[in-house]
């Protein structure tokens, strides 16, 4: 009996892609032994390289006009598909031979993503997003970050300044929830991010005391991260693809939001929170607002408000551990 063959098109960015990630747990686990071809965005695609199934992994370079779809159709047309999965919506799906297509349209804006994307196949409850990776990554998480005591993760970057809590506020939560009477007292500190995104991390670097101070800035492929995440007591961060990888990988999660859609893009799962700016969503993009010249628009979430959701999520977590 021939193999499944399953194409899976996935998001080009990586907080999308992670999202995606419990439906296809869903069908590695509905079609065992299928043969997986998952196609994403090149920041996105190493989320997938070790998904259990894998055939083939394709890194889908966006171009103007749509014109990377035409590249990655003569990868994928010789082949017969038993299920053709197309998150971005495009005509893809009608141009390949297969016996199913299920092509993802553009959701309600007022309904979580994971949500959206369980309607495709009418899943209730909503398949969790999930992370997959190898030995190989558990031991350069391990190597990085030792095993000991407990440590806050904290990512103070944004691919937006818009999305950015201010590096002072990062800091004095930190020192609030680490500090000798805090619910983390003397945790290591982890702090996160791209290497391009170093400049936005070291205020944040400086204000942590050097022996709790672990600099991952730069230092962390997706999956590396994902299995050292997944060790951490606490993560705390921005609305960004990292904040999203922790809580698919287990660890407990406070995303911090301000002019994001929080209905859309708040971090998943039962070990997942958010707090929201006190201004209205709406008053933050006024006429003739500019994205590429705003500063910050997160000044309305307090450290006193972060503080307390984090405080929250911390004794939850150890209630249901106990």
């Amino acid at each position: 009996m021939r193999e499944k063959r399953i194409l899976f098109v996935t998001a080009t960015r990586i907080g999308d892609a992670v999202l995606s990630t419990g439906l296809l747990s869903y069908l590695a686990e509905r079609h065992r032994g299928a043969r997986l071809t998952v196609a994403a965005g090149p920041l996105a695609a190493p989320l997938f390289a070790a998904v259990p199934g894998l055939e083939r992994l394709i890194a889908v370079e966006k171009r103007r006009r749509s014109l990377h779809w035409l590249p990655l159709y003569w990868q994928l047309v010789r082949r017969r598909w038993d299920l053709v999965v197309d998150l971005r919506g495009s005509a893809l799906a009608f141009l390949l031979w297969a016996r199913e297509r299920k092509v993802m349209a553009k959701g309600d804006p007022k309904e979580h993503r994971v949500r959206q994307l369980a309607r495709l196949f009418s899943l209730d409850p909503p398949p969790s997003p999930t992370l997959w990776w190898s030995p190989r990554h558990e031991e350069a998480a391990l190597a990085l970050v030792p095993a000991g005591a407990p440590f806050l993760a904290v990512g103070p970057a944004a691919n937006w300044r818009g999305k950015e809590w201010r590096a002072e506020r990062f800091a004095e939560l930190v020192e609030r929830l680490t500090a000798a009477s805090g619910p983390l007292g003397g945790a290591r500190v982890a702090v996160i991010a791209a290497g391009h995104e170093r400049a936005q991390a070291l205020p944040t670097l400086a204000a942590i005391p050097e022996g709790r101070r672990i600099d991952l800035v730069g230092k962390l492929d997706l999956l590396t991260a994902a299995a050292a995440l997944s060790r951490a007591f606490l993560f705390v961060g921005n609305d960004t693809g990292l904040m999203h990888m922790a809580a698919a990988a287990g660890a407990p999660t406070l995303g911090l939001f301000g002019p994001s859609p929080v209905e859309q893009y708040a971090p998943w799962g039962p070990r997942a929170d958010f707090v929201l700016s006190s201004e209205p969503r709406e008053s933050m993009f006024p006429p003739g607002f500019d994205h590429r010249t705003t500063d910050t628009l997160m000044d309305g979430l307090s450290v006193d408000a972060a503080e307390k959701a984090a405080c929250a999520l911390i004794e939850r977590t150890r209630s249901r551990a106990a």
